[in-house]
């Protein structure tokens, strides 16, 4: 019975996910729509992160933001993914280690 369960949940998470592989082939969509759905993963990434951030030092999420803000800034400049990263550990660390009391 367990078996049939999972092949049964398997089944239904394939098919939401392969029926636009397979019929949005030949689909031709307008620029503009095309160029909106470019911005999905953006948005989703960004609503992952961005309870974390809020969430990073319990009761200070001006923290979690100034960090998020400084990686942000960074991520726009910095040709290297792993330097915003740093700075806004070094942000957030840095702020909890001030503000401690």
């Amino acid at each position: 019975m367990i078996w049939l369960m999972i092949a049964g949940m398997c089944l239904v998470t394939f098919i939401p996910r392969a029926l636009p592989l397979v019929l949005g082939r030949s689909l031709m969509l307008p620029r503009w729509v095309r160029r909106w759905l470019s911005f999905f993963p953006y948005a989703a990434l960004g609503s992952l992160i961005f309870p974390g951030i809020l969430t990073v030092v319990g009761g200070r999420p001006w923290i979690g933001l100034a960090a998020g803000g400084c990686a942000a800034l960074l991520a726009l400049k910095a040709r290297n993914a792993i330097f915003p990263v740093l700075a806004a550990i070094a942000v957030a660390v840095g702020l909890q280690l001030a503000t401690a009391g």
